[in-house]
């Protein structure tokens, strides 16, 4: 069964310097039926103007990832890590007992646009830590490509959760079948451009569960980037944030 949800039917936030589009509940925006999914817990695709962006604040318990789509994003954090990331990077902070740390955008003149993705981690309370990759567009040019997983293999980013993130482009007539566990869930999310998954269409936002499946074809591309997750078959009943 695949459960599809377009992009407009996500959660909106435009402070002006900030334009962030909510897959799942998150800030002032609420719906009990959109509290994650699985260990995911938050999809936030953000837009941030020139110079602007999240000043110091704390997380704790929380697997947080970056993954920029356009620009260059600044990180800096209380473990004394300091970066910019640019696409093809991934960024993954382990919040753990508790981080402080701050997100800006590096350019005086244009826009950054990238998601940030939180996962709830299987353990509370361990050490925070701080992990980044650069993924050639090679490496995912009509396929999906490993970036985090438990063990961290293949060049991947060590998540804390029995979970694993694949990164995937497809264009034209570039097409890959995935096979799944159908005793696991997935979740799909396009992140830009269009895709045929399964015979249905995708639109740069659009989101889907996925349960019970045993494989999902991607095809017929158009300048598409997306994101699979493989992750526990559990729900998880999350509260509000």
């Amino acid at each position: 069964m695949i459960e599809q949800r377009l992009s407009e039917q996500r959660g909106h936030g435009d402070h002006g310097w900030l334009n962030s589009r909510h897959t799942f509940s998150f800030a002032n925006y609420w719906d009990p039926k959109q509290s994650g999914f699985s260990d995911l817990l938050v999809i936030n695709d953000d837009r941030v103007a020139a110079s602007r962006g999240f000043g110091a604040h704390p997380h704790s318990n929380m697997e947080i990832l970056s993954y920029v789509l356009e620009g260059a994003l600044e990180h800096k954090d209380s473990m004394g890590t300091g970066s910019v990331i640019v696409p093809g990077d991934v960024q993954l902070m382990s919040a753990g007992s508790g981080v402080t740390h701050s997100e800006f955008n590096h350019s005086k003149s244009e826009g950054v646009h990238f998601l940030q993705i939180w996962i709830v981690p299987a353990e509370k309370g361990t050490p925070p830590g701080y992990q980044q990759i650069s993924v050639p567009e090679s490496e995912k040019r009509g396929q999906l490509r490993l970036i985090v997983s438990p063990e961290g293999e293949d060049n991947a980013l060590s998540v804390r959760q029995d979970m694993r993130l694949y990164a995937g482009l497809f264009d034209g007539d570039e097409q890959q079948t995935f096979p799944l566990d159908e005793t696991r869930y997935a979740y799909i999310h396009v992140a830009r451009g269009s895709v045929t998954v399964n015979g249905m269409r995708f639109n740069a936002g659009d989101g889907a569960r996925a349960r019970n499946e045993t494989s999902l074809t991607f095809s017929e591309g158009d300048n598409a980037e997306v994101l699979l997750f493989d992750l526990r078959p559990v729900e998880v009943n999350h509260p509000s944030r």
